[in-house]
């Protein structure tokens, strides 16, 4: 169901905020800082377009989850995080194929491609990381 999904991402965008804010937190790397910046931002944009998007169909908003515990090793965060994207995109692919009404459209639309974006980046890091 639509708004099972929209919950679950609600809360999947929460928690990815707040890990990539403790993976900036592990790093000196201005370009990792950037990028880890750049990622934790767009998470917190996701999060409020979802919530707004969920508030229009429910009347309620998604009860902000437990923060996940920080990144102790940051090679290993990249690469569940790099998952994670992964898979993001394909939930955000088949939510915005579903899309209840036009209003839901643009957000999906918008995080599908910044979760590219993000595995881009965190591709990056892994890869350059030792």
């Amino acid at each position: 169901m639509f708004v099972d999904k929209l919950k679950q991402a609600i809360e999947d965008e929460y928690k990815d905020y707040y890990f990539y804010k403790s993976m900036h937190d592990m790093t000196n790397d201005p370009l990792w800082q950037d990028f880890l910046r750049h990622m934790y931002e767009d998470e917190k944009s996701h999060y409020e377009m979802f919530q707004q998007l969920y508030y229009m169909m429910t009347g309620t908003f998604v009860p902000n989850p437990k923060r996940p515990l920080p990144c102790y090793n940051l090679k290993e965060c990249v690469q569940r995080a790099l998952v994670s994207e992964l898979e993001a995109v394909e939930m955000y692919k088949e939510m915005l194929l579903t899309v209840p009404f036009q209003q839901a459209y643009n957000p999906f639309f918008i995080a599908m491609h910044d979760e590219m974006e993000h595995a881009i980046r965190m591709s990056t890091m892994y890869n350059a990381l030792r």
